[in-house]
């Protein structure tokens, strides 16, 4: 990715941050610590939401503060400030220390964290039009643009479209000696319009999210996505017949398959909700530690979590542990290859290292185990192979509707745009059909995977204060076999 290489001449106000973080290292080291890191952060959002046309919610905040995390004896501590000087880091250090003292005494299992190379370095993403430049007028008349174009796509009960945006900038230092500096901007743009038919009501939720500057923000192509959307959804609403009953095939388009892999992968292959440690608080995974090697899925299944990806939403090169960010592959060729891991997970189920899983939605937050941008990698097929040798299926393109249980094994997907393949054509819009399997026999059923990749921006929660964090699924269009429809309530 071509990244911002940022100067050696920084501001007196940063130079007094990353001296902070330093010493709150050191502090902790001093007062008995076996490890230490601290995270820096400061950032700038704005956002806009019009409802109806109407503005109803403009918000602009800047904000910094810093975290510190300790290892004492096994027993882990961790503490946080948003006021910046230097007594209060230090009663913050010996907060943090304290509480890891503490935990030390009563721990029957003492944490140990992997041990990880050292890193020193800074890198940015590089905007044409750098967010902290744009005026409200601007964005207003973006969102004007769009919210027009949509109440012209269809008959529509209500639009509501929100607009957020922000640069956070993070500095990380620990007691191995890494050192790393990032800028990072975001856009996400969400939309739901509401559409009316015969008394009917159907609803879109569109997001799109990205790592870059404000020049993502063209209204005419922004607008052209959402309507595009909007006029489909209608149109399935007016012809759509029943979905055929029995044996058939599906192809499932890239926003659906972005889900399933999302959900029924990512999330079930998360290395602390195996442990446990997630089941008060966003559920359980059906997966064990002794599946590494098992086949959940055909030949052709393989996905991959890679935050590496230029621009996308869920993009990092470095993890909140300082550990170097790689694709992830968590399904290859059907097998269960491996779990999404921070240092402390990588190292209770000897792992060796860390895969950089570890993030935080601010410097308020701990750096759990999270999902950045999930997948399904591209196979062989041209889509329209996809379709040529289906004689009776459907075509979901994408979903108004997902649910799965807690333990990610149960899943239900309910289609928005879809269509009746007939004879490998294309034929008749299908209303909302129901794609209700296991997880395993989701990943089985998979016969065929096409060349395309394309991704929908998402924001993923999980953790207790809960924590959304920017990511991307998605995937290539793909085709299953046999596949018996849900029944609609």
């Amino acid at each position: 990715m071509p990244l911002g290489k940022r100067g050696s001449c920084m501001s007196e106000q940063e130079n007094l941050d990353r001296d902070l973080a330093e010493l709150a290292v050191n502090e902790a080291l001093d007062a008995g610590a076996e490890y230490a890191e601290a995270r820096m952060e400061s950032g700038i959002t704005n956002g806009l939401l019009l409802k109806n046309g109407n503005p109803e919610i403009s918000g602009f905040e800047t904000y910094s503060g810093m975290c510190v995390r300790v290892l004492v004896h096994g027993g882990m501590g961790f503490a946080t400030t948003d006021r910046l000087e230097r007594e209060v880091v230090r009663e913050r250090v010996q907060t943090a220390v304290r509480m890891a003292k503490a935990s030390s005494r009563v721990m029957e299992n003492r944490i140990i964290l992997s041990d990880e190379p050292t890193h020193v370095l800074d890198y940015s993403v590089p905007q044409k039009k750098r967010i902290t430049d744009v005026e409200l007028t601007e964005i207003v008349e973006a969102l004007t643009h769009i919210d027009k174009a949509m109440n012209e796509a269809a008959p529509l009960v209500s639009r509501y479209i929100q607009l957020g945006m922000g640069e956070k900038t993070k500095y990380f230092t620990n007691s191995d000696d890494s050192k790393i500096g990032s800028v990072i901007p975001r856009i996400v743009l969400f939309s739901i319009p509401t559409i009316m038919e015969e008394g009917k009501i159907s609803q879109a939720m569109i997001q799109r999210g990205v790592s870059m500057g404000w020049e993502y923000m063209d209204p005419v192509k922004r607008s052209e996505e959402i309507c595009h959307e909007i006029a489909m959804t209608y149109k399935n609403m007016r012809e759509g017949v029943k979905a055929p009953a029995g044996k058939i095939d599906m192809i499932l388009g890239p926003e659906v398959v972005g889900i399933a892999a999302h959900e029924s992968c990512g999330h079930p292959y998360e290395a602390d909700r195996i442990s446990g440690r997630e089941a008060a608080q966003a559920g359980e995974s059906f997966v064990s530690a002794g599946m590494l090697g098992t086949r959940i899925g055909s030949e052709v299944a393989t996905v991959i979590d890679d935050p590496t990806i230029e621009n996308s939403y869920g993009f990092y090169l470095y993890d909140d542990e300082g550990v170097k960010a790689r694709p992830k592959v968590l399904i290859k060729n059907g097998i269960i290859n491996e779990f999404l891991h921070n240092r402390e997970t990588s190292a209770s189920m000897d792992m060796g290292t860390s895969n950089a899983a570890a993030r935080a939605n601010s410097f308020d937050r701990e750096a759990i185990v999270r999902m950045s941008n999930t997948f399904v990698q591209p196979g062989d097929h041209q889509v329209e192979e996809l379709f040529e040798d289906v004689k009776l299926g459907v075509y979901m393109k994408n979903f108004m509707e997902w649910n799965i249980d807690d333990k990610r094994y149960n899943q239900r997907y309910i289609g928005r745009e879809a269509y009746l393949i007939e004879n490998g054509k294309v034929t008749t819009p299908v209303k909302a059909p129901i794609l209700e399997l296991t997880t395993p026999a989701f990943w089985s059923a998979i016969d065929a995977v096409a060349k395309d990749l394309d991704f929908s921006a998402a924001t993923c929660g999980k953790g207790e204060p809960s924590q959304g964090v920017p990511v991307y699924t998605g995937g290539p269009h793909l085709r299953m076999r046999n596949i018996t429809l849900g029944v609609p309530q």
